[in-house]
């Protein structure tokens, strides 16, 4: 069990950014959990569910999708060691 099988859109917020990478091609696209809620009987699916239907947008492509959530924050270093 990973990430993606325990949220479902319904656990997005509106302004929550899923990202979408073509696995054949490289296309890059953002999906937003308000998109997503406003497609019809979305809201139940899980965000596995959600990849295993994503197709890619690029002209004659129609490749598997891989999805990311970006992180907002700031990554920081291990800022330890022996002492």
């Amino acid at each position: 069990m990973n990430w993606k099988s325990a949220i479902q859109v319904l656990d997005l917020a509106p302004g929550d950014r899923l990202e979408l990478t073509c696995k054949a091609c490289g296309h890059l696209r953002y999906l937003t959990g308000k998109a997503l809620l406003e497609r019809k009987g979305a809201g139940q699916l899980y965000l596995d569910e959600v990849e295993a239907r994503a197709r890619c947008t690029q002209r004659g492509c129609n490749g598997r999708m891989r999805m990311a959530m970006p992180t907002t924050g700031e990554a920081s270093g291990f800022v330890g060691g022996i002492a």
